[in-house]
């Protein structure tokens, strides 16, 4: 059995976007001919074919930079869901352009603009439904992976967990080396030697794919034996600090420069391209709802508004956003005028609500005016939500991590609020999931998850929530 998965990955990943191409192809085309006699099918000014040759090709490129993950041991449905998305809006931006410039056909018309749709659907279910297919095959015992452990401190222990408690991650643990058996370590992953007979385990069992060591710095002679012999017959080594004494969490490495550093939690929107990414739906999805349902909608409210309190239309708090920093947030007004608007959170029958306001708040029409404050870079549409000042003050003193939360932009929704952690917070365990909330987010942050977001918040808004008040 060959040590590394290297061409099973470029087998996979080829078959993968070459699959996903002609299937891309395949959709234009049956769409093509299921709106032949329609007025969507008159945007084209160039032959069928031409186009069909030139979406092709758009796809291939932009699926092949920004890659498959099907063939991680362990990967999740909405990491799936969000390199779809991002394949389908790099496709969409650089198809579209190339069609539209090029006189090919009128890129913004519903025709291309469902032809979208319909690829992310299609081709999402193709990566959900290979996915489901690569991990039955490992959990029959195909395409297994072999480790050994070098070490049996606290980590390594939980490693040994982390790749067995799943059989469809396709790796089998052989045992573990240290200077003597440890009790503590699970009956079932055996007890092989001492660290100076790995080579000679390693010589005798040549399947072995992985080697994981967290001895000491101080065994730096055998580590480095170890490291030679593994760089010299194709075995993957990883060492695995030792970070217990003090940490507690998850650590991501790192590179500045030559020095490896341990950061406490990934940070996707850190990277260039995810914000750009990011950034770019927040002034399109803003600037079109500003530009068409907006006006409408403020026109009913301002109606309304003035016929059922006195008082202005808009109510603008100080919040603090991104680093900490502060911004005046748009709301519209769903209250009477108070003296404690900045210092006072609203409660489920807060007398200083109108019977209007109760309705935009169970609605979440009151939050609308703060896609102004996306439009102005102030705030995300999707994001931890903004704390007005005073509670920023008081929480952060109360709540380990509380300022976690302002490495991002605010939302005008989030992960917290369609998980149950929306409305007031009564005890301060409300607010603690409301920020472990905001926290995974960040960490775990995608244009798919982004999606999912806002799809929950409009199901929410139409059926009501308990906790909008």
């Amino acid at each position: 059995m060959p040590r590394n998965n290297t061409s099973y990955v470029k087998w996979l990943s080829a078959f993968t976007v070459g699959f996903e191409t002609l299937l891309v192809g395949a959709i234009f085309y049956a769409y093509y001919r299921l709106t032949e006699h329609t007025p969507w099918n008159k945007v084209m000014d160039s032959p069928m074919l031409q186009i069909e040759l030139i979406v092709m090709l758009c796809y291939f490129i932009i699926a092949t930079e920004i890659g498959v993950v099907l063939y991680r041991r362990k990967v999740y449905a909405y990491q799936i869901i969000g390199k779809v998305s991002k394949n389908i809006f790099f496709f969409g931006v650089l198809a579209g352009v190339i069609l539209h410039v090029g006189g090919f056909m009128d890129a913004w018309s519903y025709f291309y603009a469902t032809f979208l749709i319909l690829t992310f659907c299609l081709i999402t279910l193709f990566r959900i439904a290979a996915r489901r297919s690569i991990k039955q095959f490992r959990a029959k015992g195909n395409n297994l992976r072999f480790v050994v452990l070098v070490g049996s401190t606290e980590n390594n222990m939980e490693l040994y967990h982390e790749l067995t408690e799943n059989n469809w991650t396709g790796f089998k643990v052989n045992g573990y080396f240290d200077f003597e058996p440890n009790p503590l370590f699970p009956p079932e992953c055996k007890y092989l030697g001492k660290p100076e007979e790995v080579t000679d385990y390693l010589k005798r069992n040549n399947n072995i794919h992985y080697l994981f060591c967290c001895l000491p710095s101080r065994y730096g002679k055998t580590i480095r034996t170890i490291i030679d012999y593994c760089e010299n017959h194709v075995v993957h080594f990883y060492s695995v600090p030792n970070l217990h004494n003090y940490l507690h969490n998850r650590v991501y490495l790192q590179m500045i420069g030559n020095v490896p550093t341990l950061s406490l939690r990934p940070d996707p929107l850190s990277l260039l391209g995810n914000k750009i990414l990011k950034r770019t739906f927040d002034i399109v999805f803003s600037l079109t709802f500003l530009c068409t349902l907006f006006p409408i909608i403020l026109i009913i409210v301002t109606i309304v508004t003035k016929i059922t309190m006195p008082g202005p239309i808009f109510f603008r708090q100080k919040r603090n956003g991104l680093n900490d920093k502060e911004f005046y947030c748009y709301k519209f007004r769903s209250m009477k005028v108070n003296a404690q608007a900045d210092t006072l959170q609203a409660t489920k029958d807060d007398p200083r609500k109108t019977r209007w306001g109760n309705i935009m708040r169970k609605t979440n029409i009151d939050e609308l005016p703060q896609f102004i404050n996306v439009l102005l870079g102030d705030m995300s549409i999707v994001g931890p939500r903004p704390h007005m000042l005073k509670h920023t003050e008081e929480y952060s003193k109360l709540i380990n991590k509380y300022m976690v939360r302002h490495f991002v932009k605010p939302g005008i929704t989030g992960w917290s609020q369609v998980t149950g952690f929306r409305g007031e917070t009564k005890e301060l365990r409300d607010m603690e999931g409301r920020i472990r909330g905001d926290i995974w987010y960040i960490e775990h942050w995608s244009f798919g998850l982004d999606l999912f977001i806002i799809y929950k918040t409009v199901a929410n808004a139409i059926h009501g929530e308990k906790n909008a008040y």
